[in-house]
């Protein structure tokens, strides 16, 4: 078998606009129909003055970095823990930032562990975490 094509402190941004139709998109898929979400109306009168998007639709940018940029295309997800800082809204762009922290060799696979940072356009951290993923073997 190869050797992984990652080393610890390796680093990787990766960027996406979340878009309203992003959030009703997600909404359909998940079935989560929150009107936070969905309905300007309600939305106006929380705590958040607005709809937000859905945070597991920040989780999901997470997941694309790591699938398609590091370590990318077939990498398996072990793992992933999330701390939600700060809502997340329609148009935001958010840009991942994942640094490699740990790799486990093992016989058959290795196990790297990743720190997940997400940021808005303004620089703050909407969602922080750790991922554990097996890279491929190249």
């Amino acid at each position: 078998m190869g050797k992984i094509n990652i080393k610890v402190g390796d680093t990787y941004e990766f960027s996406k606009k979340v878009s309203n139709e992003d959030v009703f998109s997600f909404a359909e898929v998940s079935g989560d129909k929150n009107p936070l979400h969905l309905d300007d109306e309600y939305a106006k009168n929380t705590m958040f003055g607005g709809r937000i998007a859905h945070g597991m639709i920040g989780a999901g940018v997470i997941s694309a970095a790591i699938g398609m940029g590091m370590p990318g295309v077939g990498t398996t997800y072990l793992g992933q823990t999330l701390k939600f800082k700060k809502a997340v809204r329609i148009d935001d762009t958010l840009t991942v930032e994942l640094e490699v922290t740990s790799i486990t060799e093992k016989e058959k696979f290795d196990i790297a562990t990743m720190k997940t940072i997400c940021k808005n356009q303004d620089g703050d951290v909407v969602i922080e975490g750790e991922a554990t993923v097996i890279p491929p073997r190249v």
